[in-house]
């Protein structure tokens, strides 16, 4: 178990994007558009070896090459005004099964990342994922922040379509968990001195089962990024699947039974800091038609 660095990049307290696939593959999708569009270069690893099983074995002309892990790599850009470094984790290491990170191994994969990160001098690390939500699938996502200290909370109010995750109706005391290595991140970067933001998209409580991703939400979390970078970023390419998504959605919301609609359409007219919540009824006929697993699912604040 190790990090393998391939360069040493001359940066300047960086800040660092980490990002895992999760629910909707909000959080990834957003970390990849933004390193793919600033075009950062790989400059390191973490080796899979200790978290993982081989997805398959690599085999070229019948002999056997090699072990295909997930990847863990490390990419780093500079700009005018700040140095970026990013984590780009293809699978979050778990034990005991589920799908999100837990156990012993998760905690070693997150000290890992912040061994390069204050390796490099950074100060501050940004996560990303879902924030399950009684919002209708019409309106557009929020971005939900978790933060580490209060002295964030001045910041984080300038950035559009961005609030607390406290400010969300229905959480008393304002209190919630962020399961995932999204949400473990957060924690072990305050517990080493690093400042921690977590900017989660909003995803509507019926879909956070489903097996298609949800780049709505992801386009609001790149928004907020262009914004904390001071840069701009065409987000036009997201159109196309977005619209699919929509599409696919919509097909589901028209079979709806009147009832359930009619109570669900009520998210639309109401304050969203305090909207209904779905019925035991209607959570089971989305249920069965998702499959959903036994999963506690990601980053799912409760």
């Amino acid at each position: 178990m190790g990090i393998k660095l391939y360069q040493r990049p001359k940066l300047e307290k960086p800040i660092m994007f980490v990002g895992w696939p999760g629910i909707g593959n909000i959080g990834i999708i957003a970390m990849n558009t933004l390193k793919g569009i600033l075009k950062a270069e790989e400059f390191g690893e973490i080796e899979s070896w200790d978290f993982f099983y081989p997805r398959k074995v690599c085999i070229r002309d019948g002999l056997l090459e090699d072990l295909d892990f997930p990847s863990n790599k490390f990419y780093y850009q500079r700009l005018e005004k700040k140095d970026l470094i990013f984590f780009i984790g293809e699978e979050q290491p778990t034990e005991g099964g589920g799908m999100y990170a837990r156990g012993e191994k998760a905690y070693q994969m997150a000290n890992l990342v912040l061994d390069v990160g204050l390796k490099f001098g950074c100060q501050r690390v940004y996560t990303s994922g879902a924030c399950v939500s009684l919002i209708h699938h019409q309106m557009k996502p929020r971005v939900c922040a978790v933060i580490s200290s209060e002295e964030l909370i001045k910041e984080l109010k300038k950035y559009q379509n961005t609030i607390l995750i406290s400010e969300i109706g229905g959480r008393g005391g304002g209190e919630g968990t962020i399961t995932g290595l999204n949400g473990l991140l957060l924690a072990v970067a305050k517990k080493r001195g690093v400042e921690s933001i977590c900017l989660m998209g909003e995803i509507p409580d019926w879909l956070s089962g489903a097996s298609f991703p949800y780049p709505r939400a992801a386009r609001s979390v790149l928004e907020v990024f262009a914004e904390i970078l001071g840069i701009g970023i065409d987000l036009s390419f997201l159109d196309k699947t977005e619209g699919q998504i929509e599409k696919i959605i919509e097909s589901i919301y028209a079979k709806f039974p009147p009832e359930m609609k009619e109570e669900y359409d009520q998210r639309k007219f109401v304050a969203q800091t305090k909207p209904g919540t779905i019925t035991i009824q209607a959570q089971i006929y989305i249920d069965e038609r998702f499959k959903k697993g036994g999963d506690e699912g990601g980053e799912r604040p409760v």
